[in-house]
């Protein structure tokens, strides 16, 4: 039988996801400039709130990791 993962190996994969939601979340924001450049900036502006959230969720998953 497979039981809860420990909490060695929990903390590790909710680092591994906040690191690479942090990622994500920055290269949506660094990317978002080419919307503005090329004269759509309602588009740039929703991508750089998606950039934002993404990388929120990022961070708390990386600070959860270390309070477990």
């Amino acid at each position: 039988m497979t039981g809860a993962p420990s909490p060695s190996k929990d903390a590790a994969r909710r680092r591994q996801v906040g690191l690479a939601l942090l990622a994500v979340g920055a290269v949506l924001l660094f990317s978002s400039a080419t919307w503005f450049g090329s004269g759509q900036p309602v588009v740039g502006v929703v991508q750089v709130v998606v950039a934002l959230v993404v990388a929120a969720a990022g961070g708390a998953a990386l600070r959860r990791s270390r309070t477990t």
